[in-house]
Parts: structure tokens; sequence; C-alpha cells
């Protein structure tokens, strides 16, 4: 059985590339990277290979299928998938494969990203695992030596149309993912993976992009989950897990004064289990033009969070060189329903806005949290807004 395996995965190699263009009725070219010079042993770095396989691909007019056979592929130095490409339909299908980086996380450790689509539509994503063996430079981080600040293991930047399904990503050197600059890109099934104590690996992080879903995410790690920046417009996130980590959170926002908003955020049906905070909005005290806006958590159960719901506007993460000044940031329509579950401490719903710009139009409905199986409190700040339904703790409004 296990000598048939192989065979199997190629099969759905082929099948999958197959499938996906009889759909769209179009005869496809199909590259397999292993024909460019690629080792699945992982001993050789195959990198050069993968970027043969794009280069054709992205210069096919045809809709063009890029194969990554079973195996494991070492892909040793920052590398970049770019366009414009001369098709708008790139499949790249790695189910049963797994890239992974250098062994020295200084190749790789200066690096914006490890791996980058840039300047690419329609291009799908299809199984596969990202393993960027970030381990090292968590050490590195820990022992108060210096070290670099690390790469996010995928960007997708400056892009459109991008699909991503059943990926997994596993122990980044900093984020996991990153969609910068796009517009209309659905990831769907990713399972990110790296230990609680691990610093700054966040899951996904989305900025400057509009018209994102994210659906049934399983993320494990040592930072945020989902976190969002300035410039993301229309973001959809539904069905996830998070835990350990920090949760899901807009922010920080508020760094630079002329700074983009935030804007149409849905989180619906959410798990979190011990992270730091459930749902988060965080912005510097500093003077800054930027907003939040028209947000919808829904439908989250939380166990044993310490921070259930919170907006921070005077996030300061290690209370040095804080400006200590009242955020600029406006936050506004932000609603929270049907959440429910335990706190990890006492205060489990806490509003603490900006004095110059204070929250409005906040809105709690249907919010049953406890802690130690009594009933939390709630703190508020320069807060305004509503309440209805069942609401534990007892809103401050």
């Amino acid at each position: 059985m296990a000598k048939q395996l192989p065979h199997t995965l190629l099969l759905r190699h082929a099948l999958f590339c197959s499938l996906f263009f009889t759909q769209i009725l179009a005869k496809s070219t199909t590259y397999n990277v292993v024909d460019f010079g690629a080792d699945p042993t992982g001993l050789k770095d195959s990198t050069l290979a993968f970027l043969g396989a794009w280069s054709n691909a992205c210069g096919s007019w045809r809709p063009a299928c890029i194969q990554v056979p079973p195996g494991q592929f070492l892909l040793g130095t920052a590398t970049r998938f770019g366009g414009p490409c001369n098709n708008k339909v790139i499949s790249i299908s790695m189910g049963g494969a797994t890239l992974v980086g250098p062994s020295d996380y200084r190749a790789i450790g200066e690096a914006l990203h490890w791996l980058t689509f840039d300047q690419v539509s329609g291009v799908r994503i299809h199984g596969g695992v990202l393993d960027a063996r970030g381990g090292s430079l968590w050490a590195c981080k820990s022992s108060g030596q210096p070290c670099p600040i690390g790469a996010i293991t995928l960007g997708i930047t400056n892009s459109n149309n991008v699909v991503v399904t059943g990926l997994t990503s596993i122990n980044s050197q900093l984020f996991h993912m990153i969609i910068s600059g796009c517009n209309n890109v659905k990831v769907h099934g990713v399972k990110i993976m790296a230990p609680g104590n691990s610093p700054n690996t966040d899951g996904i992080h989305v900025q400057f992009s509009s018209d994102i879903t994210i659906l049934n995410p399983r993320i494990r790690t040592g930072d945020d989950c989902v976190s969002v920046g300035p410039g993301t417009k229309n973001l959809w996130v539904e069905d996830i897990a998070c835990g350990p980590g920090h949760g899901i959170s807009i922010g920080s926002l508020g760094w630079g004064m002329n700074e983009d908003g935030v804007t149409n955020v849905t989180v619906r049906t959410a798990t979190f289990s011990k992270t730091m905070n459930g749902f988060r909005i965080k912005s510097w005290g500093r003077p800054s033009n930027g907003f939040v806006n028209n947000v919808h958590f829904e439908h989250a159960f939380m166990s044993d969070v310490q921070n259930p719901i919170v907006i921070d506007q005077h996030y300061c993460p290690y209370y040095t060189g804080c400006p200590q000044m009242a955020s600029g940031i406006r936050i506004s329509d932000i609603s929270y329903k049907d959440i429910h579950g335990t706190s990890a401490t006492q205060v489990a719903v806490k509003f603490d806005c900006s004095l110059k710009h204070p929250c409005r139009r906040l809105r709690l409905e249907d919010v049953n949290l406890t802690y130690k199986n009594q009933v939390p409190q709630a703190s508020c700040r320069n807060a305004g807004g509503t309440a209805f339904g069942t609401v534990q703790p007892e809103s401050c409004f």
C-alpha cells in the first residue's frame, strides 16, 4: 500500500488540474517542478527549479498548472513568484509536498518574505505544507542576542483574484501569511501551527486590501490568529478555531498620522481556546486620522480566554517609549452578538477608548460570559453604546 501512495497523490495532482481547467473550458499546460530539476528528497536546493516552472507557467498564454509532487523540497532563499503573467489562471497543486526553509535562519531572516506571490492575478494554491523552520530564530530571540526580525512565510502582495485552499503552514519565523495590497483573495481550510510561546508568529495578517474572505482556518500560534491592519475593507472571516494565540485583533492602528482606516469587517462563528484575547481592537495612544467602523463579531464561544471582548486605545505592549497621548483613531459601529463562554480574568468586557475620540455606537447583544462560575465585570472608559437581550456581564454603557 505504501508504494501506491505516491502514485495516488500524483493522480490527485493531475485530477485537480484537469478538473479545474475543464471547468473553464480551456486547455491547460502543465509543468512539474521535478522536470526543472527540483529534488524531492530535500537534500538539494530546489529554488531555481521552482522559479523555472513558474517562469514557464507565467509566460504561457494558456492556463497553466504547476505540479509539486509528494516529497520534501528545500527552498533555501527568499523566493518571489512575480507577475504580471501572460495568463490569468495559474494553479499550483502541492498535495503531499512539503516545502522547507533553510536550516540557517539567517539565510532568509532579513528578507521581508520567504515565499512571495507579487503582482499576480488568478493564482490558485492548493494543498501542501510550508515549514519555515523558525525554531532556531525563536531561540535566538529568547536568548537576548542580536537576531534578524525574521521572514513572513507566505506573502500575497499587490495581487488580485487569488485562492488558497488546504494549505498548512508551520513554524514560521515571523507571520505565517500576509495579504497586502490585494483585491478578492479567498483563503479556505488552511491550518497554521506554531508553539504558543513563539514570538510574532501571527497566523494571517490583512492590510491595504479589499474583498478578502477567510473560511474554516485552524490556527494555533504565538500571536494573533488573524490580525487586521490599516486599509482593510470588506473582510469576512468565518468558522475559525483559534488557540493558543492572541485572538483576533484589529490593529495595532494609529502609529502614523496619515493612516488608512478599517471598515466592513465581519467575523462569524469563532471558537477561542485559552487565548490571550477573543475580539480585540487596539490603537496606539498618539494622534492619527485613522478609523475603525462597521465591524461585526458574531456567534463565538470563548474557553478560558483572558480578555474575551476588549478595545484598547492605549496600546503599549512593552510599556516603554509610548507617547501617552489620546488616540486619534475613531472607533464606531462595532457589534458583538451571541458571544458565550468563560473568561480567565474577572473583567470579561473592557472598552478603554480614546478621551479625544470616544468609541461610539458599540452594541452588545446576547452576550453571556462567566468567570469561575460567577458573573464577571465589565469596564468602560470613554465608550458609548447599547445592550440588547441578555448581557452578562451587565453593560457598563
